[in-house]
């Protein structure tokens, strides 16, 4: 049956503001159904299509005989060649047919014995139409492997363990969180060791942290195998094979196996954007010419990135592609994707000296790459077809809008996007900005500033603030004297405390009123101290900074655990209350003076008072519902290294008087050193307002009771 064509009244009713441009998005629409029919006429629907890795690639048959697949047209001679065959160039010749695939069926040594051994090497070699020889990794390939003592080359390995080495997966996938809190990793630096890390520790040492933390998803970046550590696992040589610098494609499956068991969902760092441009080990000039999987010439490379454009509008690139999409959900469990680079991919100039004002001519017309966001449109309507539960993010920095919404209506069909002018924003304000000069408006505004209806992952950090260059949020809070002063045995430095103090305001500011989920990279939820810097001639390859020093918040007496505690009752404080899949936040008030932010999101009133020395005795807050009100969180809990001069609990109670546009006003006291004579936590009520100590540089939550 024909896909359904898409029609303007439907674009209109999800954003009338896109009138000027409904035919532009008709026409892509008009696109993506047309290679939908395609898909489901010729190939025989989406199920079919995106297994092509069951054809492709080296695949054992019942008897255990090997069909081995490889497109690649410009070739003339294909030979498979390895340690099977002692790398004979002409054996184990190849047969081309009229689509350019080669093939050859390798017969079992005896029944149901592969001739081919398990894990020993193989390539596939190839003469060209010039009479030139080449030799390359099957492009298909589920395993490679690296002996840097040798080469710095990827080497090809037949994966095909023995039965009792397989893994079987024991848990169901976990229903798909309602709120999603994120727990962006790399299983390389999940050690405190100064190497590589691996599939295995990160199951045994770091999933338990992840969930005790309170997060409900983890992102798993660098798992595509990447011929360069240092490229933080974005040139991609080999799109099926997970890198083994951590282990086995059976330690994986373990590592999301044992995830599900604990109720996480697992998301691969999916790079479709681009790839590696390195030849032996990739997928660049694989049947010697430019233009197999990429486009040629300039459309087909990143001028910043150094790396090989993908062409969308191929039939056998797009088989590639979804295939690869679902190799990773079926082999490995995956729950859903983080697609890397969607700016890059959505637009001809990829991004590169683009300004996005939020202005829709920037985002229709011939700027947009259509071949690549229909490529996103067909994913994601796979994706969500095939598996209802699965989860796609899109990193994308313009702006686009219907990016996160549904393809039937119009949309590009993920279900959420990053929001990366957040992240910013801190690092903009601790590098360039004193205290006294935050602007509470801009920094709601751009906490508050999505598409209404399209849902947004929140972070004040991710793995891109912590780069060389740059530093992690706690580093540029307190510097050097996270050095020296990060022990309960030292001074509590006025730059330590404010460290602090602020390093809790903005997690809790960006989790409770930045989006409709929530993310954290690996180890800044203590406060990891430095940056990030992979091993590599720069710096004479030192793991220093490419490990993540768990002994810090292992250690009772520093004070990273407060900032660890803090983030552990951020979590589950959310888990039981539910603000990120409640509606947007109303902001009732932003006052530049006092520095003092207030809002209400799922039946919670939130209090920050970012000013550095003052507070305010009897201050007066709007709340919409009525009633008696408690304490459920607050920053300045000892345990959280602050001062306990705010205790849970307590009873607060509204008046009926309209304040800051909403029907009710509490009465909040920020107490100041001005205040210490009065007793630390006690509630005050005076005509039904109630006063509570906020110290400045402290935020609370209240419920109602």
């Amino acid at each position: 049956m024909p896909t359904e064509r898409l029609e303007p009244e439907t674009i209109l009713a999800v954003d009338p503001w896109l009138k000027d441009h409904v035919d532009h998005i008709v026409h892509r629409h008009d696109l993506f159904r047309k290679w939908k029919d395609t898909i489901e006429s010729v190939e025989g629907g989406y199920e079919k299509f995106t297994k092509g890795y069951e054809k492709y690639g080296l695949n054992v048959g019942p008897d255990g005989s090997v069909i081995y697949r490889e497109w690649a047209p410009n070739a003339k001679e294909a030979v498979l060649i390895g340690e099977f065959n002692n790398w004979n160039r002409i054996s184990h010749p190849m047969k081309k047919n009229e689509y350019g695939v080669w093939e050859i069926v390798v017969p079992p040594q005896r029944p149901g014995v592969c001739a081919i051994p398990h894990d020993s090497k193989i390539k596939i070699s190839m003469i060209l139409q010039s009479g030139a020889r080449i030799e390359r990794i099957p492009a298909w390939i589920r395993r490679v492997t690296q002996d840097l003592s040798v080469s710095p080359v990827y080497e090809a390995r037949f994966w095909n363990p023995p039965v009792d080495m397989v893994y079987k997966f024991k848990n169901p996938r976990p229903p798909q969180p309602k709120s999603i809190r994120i727990y962006e990793a790399h299983v390389g630096i999940s050690t405190s060791e100064h190497r590589v890390g691996t599939y295995k520790e990160f199951t045994e040492n770091t999933l338990p942290r992840i969930k005790d933390l309170g997060y409900n998803t983890i992102q798993l970046m660098a798992v595509m195998e990447h011929a360069y550590y240092a490229s933080f696992g974005y040139q991609v040589t080999s799109f099926f094979a997970a890198s083994s610098r951590y282990g086995t494609p059976e330690d994986l499956k373990e590592l999301i196996d044992t995830a599900h068991g604990m109720g996480i969902t697992v998301l691969l760092d999916i790079v479709h954007s681009h790839a590696c441009k390195n030849v032996l080990d990739g997928l660049n000039l694989f049947d010697g010419t430019d233009h197999l999987y990429f486009h040629e010439g300039a459309r087909g490379r990143h001028e910043l990135w150094d790396s090989r454009l993908f062409n969308y509008g191929h039939h056998e690139v797009l088989r590639f592609l979804m295939s690869n999409l679902r190799f990773w959900m079926e082999e490995y469990q995956f729950d859903g994707f983080r697609f890397d680079g969607v700016t890059s991919m959505m637009y001809h100039h990829h991004g590169i000296g683009a300004g996005f004002s939020g202005g829709y001519h920037e985002y229709f017309g011939p700027s947009a790459d259509l071949e690549a966001i229909v490529y996103l449109m067909l994913a994601n309507d796979a994706l969500h077809t095939l598996y209802p539960g699965c989860l796609t993010i899109a990193e994308d920095v313009s702006g686009m809008p219907l990016l996160c919404v549904p393809v039937s209506k119009g949309g590009i069909g993920f279900d959420y996007r990053l929001s990366m002018a957040i992240p910013d924003m801190w690092i903009k304000l601790l590098k360039h900005k004193s205290d006294d000069e935050w602007d509470m408006g801009n920094i709601v505004h751009t906490l508050t500033n999505r598409r209404y209806g399209e849902k947004s992952i929140a972070y004040a950090e991710s793995h891109d603030q912590a780069l060389v260059g740059d530093k992690t949020l706690a580093f540029w809070l307190m510097d050097k004297e996270m050095y020296t002063n990060m022990s309960d045995l030292t001074e509590y430095t006025p730059v330590i405390a404010r460290g602090i103090a602020l390093h809790k305001m903005i997690r809790l500011l960006v989790h409770s009123l930045g989006g409709e989920g929530y993310l954290n990279f690996e180890g800044n939820e203590f406060g990891h101290p430095e940056w990030l810097d992979f091993p590599r001639e720069g710096n004479g390859n030192s793991f220093q900074h490419a490990r993540r020093q768990w002994n810090l918040v292992d250690d009772g007496l520093l004070r990273y655990k407060y900032l660890n505690e803090f983030d552990k009752a951020m979590n589950h404080t959310e888990e039981k209350y539910g603000w990120l899949h409640a509606e947007p936040a109303y902001v009732s008030l932003k006052h530049e003076g006092d520095k003092v932010i207030v809002y209400e999101r799922a039946g919670l009133l939130f209090v920050f008072n970012f000013h550095p020395v003052n507070s305010f005795t009897d201050y007066r807050v709007g709340v919409d519902v009525p009633g008696e009100y408690t304490i459920i969180l607050t920053s300045d809990e000892k345990r959280f290294g602050g001062f306990d001069n705010v205790l849970l609990g307590g009873s607060y109670f509204t008046q009926p008087m309209e304040w800051n546009g909403r029907k009710n006003f509490t009465q909040v006291s920020a107490a100041s050193d001005f205040a210490s004579t009065v007793e630390p936590g006690q509630g005050c009520l005076r005509a039904h307002a109630a006063q509570v100590y906020i110290p400045s540089r402290t935020c609370i939550v209240l419920a109602k009771k």
